[in-house]
């Protein structure tokens, strides 16, 4: 059994599949931990992107309140 886990440590082939899989598992790990942040967020800066209001008052011409120069 020794020499088993002594060849695996020994042999490098699939290292690179098993450090992949590890750093896959650490992101899904902390973006369940702070899903709830991260999903305001997001919800933050689409409703921002995606605000007609915005666009509205910048088409709209500006009524009354300001100064007009000649």
């Amino acid at each position: 059994m020794r020499r088993f886990w002594q060849n695996i440590w020994k042999k490098e082939e699939g290292m690179g599949t098993v450090e992949i899989v590890i750093i896959i598992a650490v992101l899904v790990g902390v973006a369940l931990l702070f899903r709830g942040q991260i999903t305001n967020f997001v919800s933050a800066a689409t409703a921002k992107v995606f605000d007609t209001k915005i666009i509205d008052e910048s088409i709209a011409p500006s009524t009354g309140g300001g100064t007009s120069t000649p």
